[in-house]
Parts: C-alpha cells; structure tokens; sequence
C-alpha cells in the first residue's frame, strides 16, 4: 500500500508520449531513457502503446515494437524504479497483456475505462492485486461526468481493490475549476489516493496538476519534455521546477529530469509540443487529442473546416475507440456546406 502522505510520481513518456511519434518509439530510446530516470525519484515508469498494452492496430497506430520487448528492455534498464502498463479492457486482455506483462516483471497497472464505466475494470484490477502487485484505476475524459459520478464510479474502483484513483483529462479540456470540483470530492470520499493526468490542450496543463496537488491529489501523471498526444501532457520537469519553488517536497531530482528532457526526447520530438489551433479546437470541444490527424484528413478530402469538425465531434461526445466517426462527420457537413450552396445560389436568381 503506498503512503498517503507522500506525492508519488508516475511518468507516462514512454506511453503517452508512444502518441507523439506515431507508436515509433525505439528499444533504444526505452533503454536510454529509462537509464536516466532510474535514480531521479519516479515511483514508476509507465512503457507501451500510447493507447495501453494491446492497442496497436490499423485504427490506433500499428506499433513499432511488440508490448513484450518493450517491457523487457525497461525492466532490463530500471533498477530502482518501478516498471508499470497502462491497459484499456478491450483493447488489452488479463490473459493476452496483464498475465505477460506481470512476468516480465511490471509491478504496477493502470487500468483506463471511460469516466461512466469502473465495472469493466473490475477483474482486471481484482487480476493483479491478487498476484500481489499494485492495480490503480484510470477513469479518462473524466469532464464527461459530474463530480458526483466520478465520485461513485471511483467507489467501485476502490471496491474492486485499486490501491488510487487517478482523472485523466484525456481532451484537455480541464479548467482549474472543474480541476478543483472534482479533486475535492474524490479526496473527500476515498480513502485511497486520487491522481491527476492533465493534457495541455488549452495551455493548462501544469497549472491544473498543481491545483489537484492543492486539492489533495498525491499522484502526478506526468511526461518528461511535456511528451504526449496533441498538444503534450503536463510537463514533469515544469511541474517539479514550480513545486520546488513552493517548497513542496517532491523526492525528485530536477536536473535529472532534465536531462532527460533536453538530451533523449527532445530530439526524436521534432515537432515539438504547442497549443496549435487543432489542439486548442480539441480541448475546447472535449475531443481526444489522438483524433486531430483523423480530423486533418477528412477535412482536407471533403475541404471541410477542421475546427468545425471538431466542434461536431464534440457535440457528438465522442470518446477513443470512435475515431472511424470523424468521417461520417465530414461527409454530414460536406453536404451540409453543399446544401447551403444551393440554396444560396437558388436565391441569388430570385
């Protein structure tokens, strides 16, 4: 069981940031990265798909390495840092991802379900803690539900065995306030940790961890160089800079972290993290950030507005799984915009 008093860590670069250079990340970019943050203070480092163990496909992003090998070179390069997986159920399978990955010497498992789904997590979490091994449940694009379902759903998280309950602010769509309703309540009725992973869609990404942190959260989900989909994730060396100057004990060593930063992911991130007009669009309509290149395709082959296709999608509540929507979307507005032609053509000759 881990301490409550204490922040506890979870790097996700060699996860999420998998989203980043299209699922291409390299054995030697596991090993080196994983070599450099070893001894900086993580409670674990978190490796695979950007959409979890078992993800890689035509829809999501074929891979470059097999789940497995990538574990093996983590495990093989972390000494004092815990290796962890990030599953979706459906995606990942007990007996395909959990029971593998628990051999190959992961010690912690996140489980992600939609922000209204705990139940599915349930003998995923029930798997691991019963081989001995650390579970924490995910409840993602968590803006989609009201604090008070959040609150029951990570109930039956906690029910199920999770050791903490972490909202992943998958859009970015967070504002400080939505942050601070909805840390509040968790933290109020849980007697587990609650954790934060913030996207920086609308540039608030280390502002709104900071505020969980303020509200009571003691996991920080975090990416080095701030790598991740769409526009990044929170940036674990900015965070830890600003809680240093707060003088908020973090057990981290900075200048490793940013090392780390500067020497091994800032080179193969060459288009580097920004708040671009897609990611803002993105995280203002509470769309997955993993959508944008589905959403840059379609609108150029039906020479829609991106922006406004985002918007629909938003409207539309879609969730990851559902990118194959994006363009039924663009048809819909594409003889939408057509419609409207006519019509206005017709009435100019009236």
């Amino acid at each position: 069981m881990s301490d409550n008093k204490k922040l506890m860590f979870f790097d996700s670069t060699l996860r999420d940031g998998n989203h980043a250079i299209k699922h291409q990340i390299t054995a030697n970019t596991i090993a080196n990265y994983c070599r450099a943050v070893d001894d900086a203070g993580l409670y674990t480092v978190i490796v695979g798909h950007g959409n979890g163990a078992g993800a890689s496909s035509l829809q999501t992003g074929i891979s470059l390495l097999d789940d497995n090998v990538m574990l093996s070179v983590a495990r093989a390069n972390l000494k004092h840092t815990k290796l962890g997986i990030f599953l979706i159920p459906g995606y990942g399978t007990i007996e395909d991802n959990i029971t593998p990955a628990l051999a190959l010497g992961t010690d912690v498992v996140c489980v992600g379900i939609h922000c209204t789904e705990a139940n599915v997590a349930r003998q995923h979490i029930q798997y691991v803690r019963s081989h001995g091994k650390e579970a924490y449940g995910i409840l993602m694009m968590y803006h989609m539900a009201t604090p008070e379902r959040l609150v029951e759903e990570a109930l039956k998280l906690q029910e199920y065995g999770a050791l903490g309950v972490t909202l992943m602010d998958s859009a970015g769509a967070s504002t400080p306030n939505m942050v601070r309703k909805a840390v509040t309540v968790l933290r109020t009725k849980l007697d587990i940790n609650v954790g934060f992973h913030a996207h920086n869609n609308l540039g608030a990404a280390v502002g709104n961890s900071y505020i969980a942190l303020e509200c009571g959260a003691k996991i920080m989900d975090a990416c080095v160089c701030g790598f991740g989909a769409g526009a990044g994730n929170c940036q674990l060396e900015a965070l830890c800079a600003l809680l240093k100057k707060e003088g908020i004990q973090t057990g981290l060593d900075l200048y490793k972290l940013l090392d780390a930063s500067e020497q091994i992911i800032a080179p193969i991130w060459s288009d580097g993290k920004a708040q671009t007009v897609l990611s803002i669009i993105s995280g203002m309509s509470g769309v997955f950030s993993s959508f944008a290149t589905h959403v840059a395709n379609a609108a150029k082959r039906f020479n829609i507005d991106p922006r406004d296709i985002f918007i629909e999608l938003g409207n539309r509540k879609v969730v990851g799984g559902q990118e194959d929507m994006v363009v039924d979307v663009a048809m819909n507005l594409a003889q939408m915009k057509s419609k409207d032609s006519r019509d206005s053509f017709l009435e100019s000759l009236l």
